[in-house]
């Protein structure tokens, strides 16, 4: 493949953004040179003032398939993903069938995402009760960590896992020296709240609210923070919701505990006070909380005790969301947002004075280095996968349908004003995404610790 050259007034590169140009040759980035350091044998292709970003990297999504795919699937998920700028996905072990909790199970997955997936993939294996025996087998399998529940997590085909549970995994998982990612709420506090409701008050958001308080968050991240203390193992809390943990976890860091923390665009943009009643499209768990808390994450961003944003892109079909009845109790709790994450970041975080490099830390090289592919993922750098965004950040829309590109156009950004635009996405210097069309033909590849094996 000959040498080309991408060029732009802003390249989001490690050492900050520049003028210049991206050189690619054969799906790799030969490195960032100035303009009138191009090589005059390339191919150059000139994007003005739109910014050149790093592919994106979510290590946080639900592609459900095998065995849920009318819920979302790898087609349908790596359309979205290329779409809002993604060209990494990590598939969390649950909602597809069977759970990716064995080596048969992952072998499934592979099978399935066979001549499928428009964007780059990999897989989490999951910490389920009574499948110690697994988690070693899982990891020279392939799978670059584990995920776990410390609550119910909504279907039957992956357990969630108490104290005495995790005690008999933790020593698998840190001889794996993989990193275990926690859903950190406990059954108790939820427990208790939820007792305290009337069935009648379920089509009300704070109703819903009050079910699922900070205080679950907070005793499970103890929990978990004190088992890594003792057992040594590699911890990730996903999804943090609630800001009171921040003060807890930034000790723990002072500690040097091997902990980070990931939260999603919803927390950064949505606020408790503004759901409506009856608006299930809204529902995920840990809850949206209030404007305050909210305003506290992004500081925790800003301070470097969150490390990542990533999606939880969790899909489902629309009547599981019980939109007609409004009914937050027995709806479906996730949000599906591959494919505008990106302008719903950025839309709130230009308005707070960060940058695109900014941008690229939380979304591209904090979540590859979490997820083990680091060394070929989520930065402009020799040798790295030619894998990048054409980002127009001064470019707004309104969010219709048919921009989301998942399987069912459900999104609580329905109707929403969103700055910056993804123009074109790249995966190893071909263009899969370009101008609201996508490539024909599924080139994506899975990752496994280490190595990559073609789809």
């Amino acid at each position: 493949m000959r040498l080309r050259a991408f060029v732009s007034r802003r390249v989001v590169a490690p050492q900050g953004i520049r003028s210049g140009a991206l050189l690619v040759e054969d799906e790799k980035i030969l490195g960032v040179v100035g303009s009138g350091e191009v090589p005059s044998d390339a191919i150059s292709e000139d994007f003005g003032d739109m910014a050149l970003l790093p592919g994106l990297v979510d290590s946080h999504v639900h592609i459900n398939e095998p065995g849920r795919t009318e819920w979302e699937g790898f087609q349908t998920a790596t359309r979205a993903a290329a779409a809002g700028g993604y060209t990494m996905l990590i598939d969390m072990p649950l909602n597809c069938v069977p759970a990716t909790t064995t080596v048969s199970a992952l072998e499934a997955k592979r099978h399935a995402a066979q001549g499928q997936a428009l964007v780059d993939w990999a897989a989490w294996g999951g910490v389920v009760q009574n499948n110690q025996p697994e988690i070693e087998a899982l990891a020279q399998a392939g799978v670059l960590g584990f995920k776990c529940f410390l609550v119910h997590p909504g279907i039957e085909e992956f357990t969630m896992v108490e104290e005495q549970d995790l005690r008999l995994a933790l020593p698998h998982v840190a001889r794996t020296g993989l990193p275990l990612l926690v859903h950190a709420e406990l059954p108790g506090p939820i427990d208790a709240a939820t007792n305290r409701l009337r069935d009648a008050e379920w089509t009300r958001y704070s109703t819903y609210l009050q079910s699922r308080p900070d205080k679950a968050e907070l005793a499970a991240i103890e929990l978990m923070l004190s088992l890594c203390r003792e057992y040594k193992f590699r911890l990730h809390i996903v999804h943090l919701a609630t800001a009171s943990a921040l003060q807890m976890l930034q000790a723990a860091r002072a500690e040097g505990l091997p902990v980070t923390v990931e939260t999603c665009p919803h927390y950064l943009h949505l606020e408790a006070e503004r759901i409506a009643d009856g608006a299930t499209q809204y529902k995920c768990a840990p809850p949206i909380r209030e404007r305050a808390n909210r305003e506290l994450l992004w500081q925790g961003l800003k301070e470097g005790v969150v490390d990542m944003v990533v999606t939880d892109h969790s899909p489902c079909p629309p009547a599981m969301k019980r939109m007609e009845e409004g009914n937050f109790r027995s709806a479906w709790g996730g949000i599906a947002s591959l494919s505008l994450a990106l302008p719903v970041m950025w839309t709130e975080a230009q308005q707070r004075g960060f940058a695109l490099n900014d941008i690229v830390r939380w979304m591209s090289s904090q979540p590859a280095k979490l997820a083990g592919c680091g060394a070929r993922k989520g930065k402009f750098a020799t040798g790295f996968d030619a894998d990048f965004v054409v980002f127009d950040p001064e470019a707004t829309f309104t969010v219709t349908n048919d921009r989301l590109h998942q399987r069912h156009a459900i999104t609580p950004y329905l109707g929403e004003k969103l700055r910056g635009v993804v123009k074109r996405t790249y995966l190893r210097g071909k263009a899969v995404f370009c101008d609201g069309e996508f490539a024909g033909e599924a080139t994506g590849c899975e990752f496994r610790s280490g190595r990559e094996s073609n789809n």
